[in-house]
């Protein structure tokens, strides 16, 4: 199978601290994703040093990974809405084109 069959889109991730992704998922939804991924208890090593993965009775500490896709229309607006929330706290944004076979479930 080749790309020519699939829709290009843009997937935006995000891993935030546990407190802030309850504003991502806000983020994504006013952006007008349809959906979004959602990983809690991210590890990992960064500026701020090691971060472990789950934390006992504790998830506002942790890290949380946030993944959406959405066209290309709409990605400026979350972009915007996320690096001005990661500019008040700390976390990392990666954004990077992407190929989906069902475009439908982003639309």
């Amino acid at each position: 199978m080749n790309r020519d069959a699939l829709t290009p889109m843009v997937k935006i991730e995000t891993v935030v601290a546990g407190r802030d992704a309850p504003a991502v998922r806000e983020l994504i939804a006013a952006a007008g994703a349809t959906g979004y991924t959602s990983v809690s208890g991210v590890s990992g090593l960064g500026h701020h040093g090691p971060h472990q993965g789950r934390l006992l009775f504790n998830d506002h500490d942790t890290l949380t990974l946030l993944m959406t896709v959405v066209p290309d229309e709409q990605a400026d607006a979350l972009i915007y809405g996320l690096r001005t929330l990661l500019g008040a706290s700390s976390g990392v944004m990666f954004v990077s084109d992407t190929y989906v076979s069902r475009p439908e479930y982003f639309q």
